[in-house]
């Protein structure tokens, strides 16, 4: 019990332990298991330290309500009672609250310690420069994190990038001016990565994102994004300044420090190799997962549902399936040739606009009358496909750009979506 109290930084407080040890109601911390890691003077007075295993309390603990419920319990001093029980989440771990006397004032004097808590376990969690999570805070959700990864067969990431030369940013220009830069940083990554995604800093000049239900190959497109908007950003007082990131997907049951040993190792050669650069672990359980016939986040797999009845729309579909993978395949292999990718993505790219020409002429046949709203719609698609192509060629843009939207914009929505809506005129009347 006591590693696991040594672990909650706001109990660390004397004002909150004094708090909840005199409290006049009782009150239980529990470890998300429901184990009692403490119970305040009240708690045992009246009940001892048996009540958290009754039957009544475990099952409010596994509702995990946070509002007041009757029970019947039984007291050390009055036998079997009726108290209101309620339950507070505080960090990864349940705060259990008897009331017995339900006195109004004893009721604030709660919520007073509950916003006490609250405020205190955000101060821990968060890391005061930049106000994003803090290490500690990695530490404390990681696991939850790849027990959901695992349950769910929902493949997680990490994102590990650092500063490249910030030692000389510091030194050139000073320690402010350093500091501004990391919360620029922060600024900007922020701005890229998504809501779900977590984001921290591990010390000094080195981050951490923790990228849910992403795979390895998803998430080097993430990070190329982060490392394409630093070089392209003119930092306050700094001007130019670059990061190295390594990028590595969970993989089989690994524990926490060997995942992080990996993502590691891929900074550490992006480091090595020039700085300024996204290096990838190439494995992980989306891979694993997709051999075992689940659902793939890698390739897209071609179902029966998606034919539309046209023979021409729904061969050139298909051929639309088997060129996407072949990109995927050759953009996140770390054998590829920038030639093999780049041939790769004309050949796609040259399809869609026969495709959609080919879709066009066999709509018109059939008097479809949403034609110029879908031809319109083409025209969007490919103007920036084209214009995203040529980004790239100029050595403005990213693949990992392109890839993401052909497979988003064009395959996903328009194929997906859009083209449902004409899939009537080809079915045949039951």
């Amino acid at each position: 019990m006591k590693d696991s109290i040594n672990n909650i930084a706001w109990l660390a407080d004397a004002t909150v332990r004094e708090l909840i040890h005199r409290f006049p109601l009782p009150i239980a911390l529990l470890d998300r298991d429901g184990r009692a890691l403490v119970l305040n003077d009240r708690f045992v007075q009246l009940f001892g330290a048996s009540l958290v295993e009754a039957a009544a309390i475990r099952e409010v603990l596994r509702t995990s309500s946070p509002d007041w419920t009757t029970v019947r319990v039984t007291s050390l001093r009055r036998g079997a009672i009726l108290v209101n029980v309620r339950v507070l989440h505080v960090q990864e771990n349940l705060m259990l609250i008897i009331d017995d006397v339900a006195d109004p004032e004893l009721l604030a004097r709660l919520d007073e310690l509950q916003a006490h808590t609250t405020e205190l376990e955000r101060v821990s969690a968060t890391d005061s420069l930049t106000g994003i999570w803090n290490r500690t805070h990695f530490d404390r959700v990681i696991a939850l994190e790849l027990d959901r990864s695992i349950r769910f067969r929902h493949p997680v990431s990490l994102i590990f990038f650092d500063v490249d030369n910030f030692k000389q940013v510091n030194d050139t220009f000073g320690h402010q001016v350093g500091d501004a830069v990391l919360q620029e940083l922060v600024g900007l990554t922020n701005s890229t990565i998504r809501l779900i995604d977590g984001f921290y800093r591990w010390g000094g000049e080195e981050f951490v994102v923790l990228a849910a239900s992403t795979s390895y190959w998803k998430a080097a497109t993430l990070a190329e994004k982060i490392r394409s908007k630093v070089e392209q950003h003119t930092f306050a007082g700094a001007g130019s300044v670059t990061v190295s990131l390594g990028v590595a997907e969970h993989m089989g049951s690994e524990k926490a420090q060997d995942w992080f040993r990996r993502v590691d190792d891929a900074l550490y050669r992006a480091k090595r190799t020039g700085r300024n650069r996204v290096c990838v672990d190439p494995q992980g359980n989306s891979d694993v997962w997709a051999a075992e016939g689940g659902w793939s986040i890698v390739h897209l797999v071609w179902r029966d549902m998606y034919e539309c009845g046209n023979p021409t729309i729904d061969r050139e579909h298909r051929e639309l399936f088997d060129l996407a993978n072949a990109l995927f395949d050759a953009s996140f292999s770390s054998q590829a040739a920038p030639a093999a990718y780049m041939e790769a993505l004309d050949k796609l790219m040259n399809h869609i606009a026969q495709h959609f020409a080919d879709e066009e002429a066999v709509l018109e046949d059939h008097g479809y009358k949403k034609l110029e709203s879908h031809r319109k719609a083409h025209a969007g698609l490919l103007a920036r496909a084209y214009s995203l192509r040529a980004s790239l060629a100029a050595g403005k843009g990213t693949l990992g750009d392109l890839v993401d939207f052909l497979a988003n914009a064009v395959i996903a929505e328009h194929l997906f979506k859009a083209d449902k809506d004409f899939f009537s005129l080809f079915q045949k009347p039951h």
